[in-house]
């Protein structure tokens, strides 16, 4: 788990003129809040946050106005949804040795038995209990051999040590489908013809 450092104002200025003003400057707005605490409107380093934010789950180590240190984690983070820059950013204050509720990314490794096989992600990622300061960015799970029919349960992944699920041990992260056999060219006129009759 990487831990990034960051130089964090506080902001006193709202609403949608005072967020493109901190954007033009090339920051980006965001709220602290957590452990019953009032929320803290902060002015966080864009270019440095965006990188940051490239790990998933990262611990953030945040300096703000040189008077305080507090630890937080990402909880929703607003892009642009064309130009993709950040707009906001919501962070949650943990603590050292707290744990909390994330997901964690599911990785495969290994081939599909032989065949014509899809492999299906029900989930991408998995909701997990970690240590705030030891979140595990992804688990890889084995897919070899897997054929049509077959799936892989939350309760069949092994996590780090130190984490738990988060859901049913039941529910079905991966499962494995036989690929359809696509309808010929000459089908799909006939039906269109008939559905023009």
């Amino acid at each position: 788990m990487s831990e990034v450092k960051l130089t964090a104002e506080t902001r006193t200025e709202f609403g949608k003129g005072a967020a493109r003003r901190v954007r033009r400057a090339g920051k980006v707005p965001g709220v602290l809040y957590g452990h019953g605490s009032d929320p803290i409107h902060l002015t966080l380093p864009g270019h440095e946050l965006l990188l940051a934010l490239r790990t998933s789950n990262v611990l953030i180590a945040l300096d703000i106005d040189g008077k305080t240190n507090e630890l937080a984690i990402p909880k929703s983070v607003q892009r642009d949804p064309i130009k993709g820059f950040l707009e906001h950013v919501d962070l949650q204050l943990v603590t050292r040795g707290e744990q909390v509720n994330v997901e964690i990314y599911v990785q495969t490794e290994g081939e599909l038995a032989p065949g014509a096989y899809l492999l299906e992600h029900v989930l991408n990622a998995l909701p997990v209990v970690a240590e705030a300061t030891h979140i595990p960015e992804s688990v890889t799970v084995s897919i070899a051999g897997l054929a049509a029919g077959d799936s892989i349960l939350a309760k069949d992944i092994t996590l780090p040590k130190g984490t738990t699920l988060d859901v049913d041990g039941e529910t079905v992260v991966l499962q494995v489908l036989a690929a359809q056999a696509e309808e010929s060219a000459g089908e799909e006129g006939a039906g269109d013809e008939a559905a023009e009759a």
